[in-house]
């Protein structure tokens, strides 16, 4: 398992001055930000890389169609969702149905959510789990101005936090209140705050909350198949090749048009 540089290389082009100017005041081992990069030094101004990385790299916020905010984070070129997608409404005004059923849900060949285990409360912290035929409705599942990731785009993330084997600290939310121990390598030095809302299999319903995190990408593989991110409590790896059938459940980040 390789370690995650304490270094983070992140492109920081549209940093505002006051974001840099803010992360350079003086601590002992902590991190600044600088242009291009948040580096660990013995002057900065965040005791963390998530600390700083939260401050340097926030974007404009998001709203959906239903008045749901987003926080969002500027990676390079890309700017990400800091949170889970929660919208029940296509961006044309018609509703995305509920499907609790596990029978029913496993047989669609249209749109559709579900809380994980059919629970609301588990909403407004992971989201909500959406099978590939929302994802992929030409009635629009992102916001105005935004879309589902794809799984190039992923890719583009991915590489620039240190690749496939590595990725994975950077962007998962740190501690384990939500993730199952250990949590490898966390550090969310990327803001993108990912956590383990699990997903509904369609062979084995609701599974792997607190253990994983599953996200659809706008990406088709085939008749039954579309491409997925996967990330894991045990592992600092992003992993991607993953296909899942498109009548499972996955959460959803979106990326700025």
């Amino acid at each position: 398992m390789l370690t995650m540089n304490k270094t983070i290389q992140l492109s920081l082009g549209i940093l505002s001055m006051l974001a840099i100017t803010a992360c350079n005041s003086n601590s002992e081992d902590s991190y600044r930000c600088a242009t291009g990069l948040c580096e660990l030094v013995s002057n900065g101004n965040y005791d963390n890389a998530e600390e700083c990385q939260l401050a340097c790299n926030a974007g404009a916020e998001v709203t959906d169609i239903d008045g749901n905010v987003y926080g969002t984070v500027i990676l390079s070129t890309q700017e990400w969702t800091r949170s889970n997608l929660d919208v029940v409404t296509y961006r044309n005004g018609d509703p995305i149905p509920e499907v609790q059923d596990f029978t029913t849900w496993k047989n669609l060949t249209t749109g559709a959510w579900c809380h994980y285990e059919n629970n609301s409360a588990n909403g407004p912290i992971y989201g909500r789990l959406y099978n590939w035929y929302a994802v992929n409705d030409p009635r629009g599942l992102a916001p105005e101005g935004w879309h589902v990731a794809s799984d190039a785009e992923w890719a583009v993330m991915v590489e620039l936090l240190g690749g496939t084997n590595a990725a994975g600290g950077p962007l998962k939310s740190t501690g384990t209140s939500l993730w199952m121990a250990p949590n490898e390598g966390a550090t969310n030095a990327s803001g993108f705050s990912a956590l383990p809302g699990g997903k509904r299999d369609s062979n084995l319903d609701f599974v792997n909350q607190s253990e994983s995190g599953s996200w659809w990408t706008s990406s088709d593989q085939s008749i039954p198949f579309a491409k997925l991110r996967i990330i894991e409590h045990g592992s600092d790896a992003a992993l991607g090749g993953y296909y899942g059938d498109k009548n499972n459940g996955y959460a959803v980040r979106c990326v700025r048009d």
